[in-house]
């Protein structure tokens, strides 16, 4: 047994030590990825008692709900979480999903996080006090509890799937390991952010036809005058954008992720490398009636403001670099060719006997809030928050998109959010409600 199991089975003695009855802490996280462990770190620093729900593993959804060959966007030298970074071999690496579950692991361990793993939350609901947490294991009391369960869990597959054909089979993201899974046949894919290319290409050599269905998309390079995407969007603070000043934090927390992949070599994903092994091209998917699917007529207009956002993004990096004087040890600025879009992309497409077998929904993932019996959603059945304090006393949240800053839903964001929302549930515990609009 390693030092982190026995850690958790520590827990579980305290708590059978306790009774049938409701057992008690200040604070309970919910989910042991690393959003969840970071925020027990810094917990841990302020000296606050907490406990950390996991339904399944540490760094469950890491270990069990990704497809095989995934890695991450980011560099390894910007992997980090409080108290630990990355200090290996290879910092301008990519790690691969086994590699994400192992430093994630490892930092449980590091920082002695009270993991009760197994613990399936099945309702969180107001009580005296604070709230109660009910579990497959007992319930718990807190005064505050942070859910930090992941912003990637529920496939957000339209509604026009259930007029797919049976003999069409569907997979989403989070059911997708390999092609392996999928009949033979053509397939299509719908969605084209850095998912969607990533399976796209993958499916295409393993010697399927594909079609890839184009809608709102980020297009951006790997690198850019020698030096990693992320190195820029690092340097020029736009990561660390805060969501106070963002004009639509609603559409921006909406933006898709941009087409980008990790490997050894460092290349970049986009539309014209995917034309250019043979993947065909479609518009945004429209509907689906009488055994076909039908696509819009915008492909050409979505590639091209993708193709203006990524040059006015060039050029915010071209005038960081010169303005602090970078011009002359790195590359030459430069733009890259306009995405190529077919002069007459096709309008439809029959499903079935053949030429599209199967369909890869890689159209995004939302969060699972189906156990939160607080009232705390807005008409649509979003989180409120601001900048991840829920509009619930003593009630915050982590690993969003852009929650706090651009960088939030990245491994490397929740550091700095888990310290912000840290000192906030400090200040409440102490006996100060502070208002949400002067949240941290």
């Amino acid at each position: 047994m390693n030092a982190h199991s026995k850690d958790c089975a520590s827990v579980r003695e305290r708590s059978s030590l306790r009774g049938g009855g409701v057992r008690r802490a200040p604070v309970i996280i919910i989910g042991a990825g690393h959003a969840g462990l970071a925020m027990s770190r810094c917990l841990t620093e302020r000296s606050i008692d907490h406990v950390v729900l996991e339904r399944g593993e540490v760094a469950n959804s890491w270990r069990h709900e990704r497809w095989d060959s995934l890695r991450l966007l980011t560099p390894n030298w910007l992997t980090r979480l409080p108290g630990w970074r990355y200090r290996g071999s290879d910092p301008d690496g990519f790690m691969s999903a086994s590699e994400v579950t192992g430093v994630i692991d490892r930092y449980a361990t590091l920082v002695g996080a009270p993991v009760q793993i197994g613990t399936t939350v099945e309702r969180v609901e107001p009580a005296e006090g604070g709230y109660l947490i009910r579990t497959d294991r007992g319930p718990w009391h807190a005064r505050c509890v942070v859910l930090a369960s992941g912003a990637f869990q529920l496939p957000n597959v339209p509604a026009a799937s259930s007029a797919v054909p049976e003999p069409v089979q569907q997979f989403t993201a989070k059911d997708y390991r390999n092609p392996g899974q999928l009949p033979d046949g053509g397939v299509l894919v719908v969605g084209a952010s850095a998912t969607g290319l990533q399976l796209a290409e993958e499916i295409h050599r393993s010697g399927r036809p594909v079609t890839l269905s184009v809608g709102e998309h980020v297009r951006m390079p790997r690198t850019y005058r020698g030096l990693d995407i992320q190195y820029w969007l690092k340097s020029t603070g736009l990561l660390d954008e805060s969501w106070r000043t963002v004009d639509d934090i609603v559409r921006a927390r909406r933006v898709p992720s941009p087409q980008l992949v990790g490997t050894p070599e460092g290349k970049s994903l986009d539309l014209n490398a995917l034309s250019d092994q043979g993947i065909a091209l479609v518009g945004r998917l429209a509907g689906i009636s009488s055994g076909r699917v039908h696509f819009s007529g915008g492909l050409k207009n979505h590639c091209t403001m993708a193709d203006l956002k990524q040059n006015r993004l060039l050029g915010s990096i071209d005038e960081y670099a010169e303005s602090t004087g970078l011009t002359p040890a790195i590359g030459a600025k430069a733009r890259f060719e306009p995405t190529r879009v077919p002069d007459s992309p096709r309008l439809q497409i029959a499903l079935g006997g053949g030429e599209v077998r199967s369909i890869v929904w890689a159209t995004g993932l939302r969060p699972d809030y189906s156990w939160l019996r607080v009232p705390v959603f807005d008409p649509r059945g979003r989180l409120k928050h601001e900048g991840g304090v829920i509009a619930a006393p003593g009630l915050y949240t982590l690993g969003l998109n852009f929650m706090r800053r651009r960088k939030s839903s990245f491994i490397h964001g929740a550091a700095d959010d888990a310290r912000d929302l840290s000192g906030h549930l400090a200040t409440y515990l102490a006996g100060s409600r502070m208002p949400l609009a002067e949240a941290v």
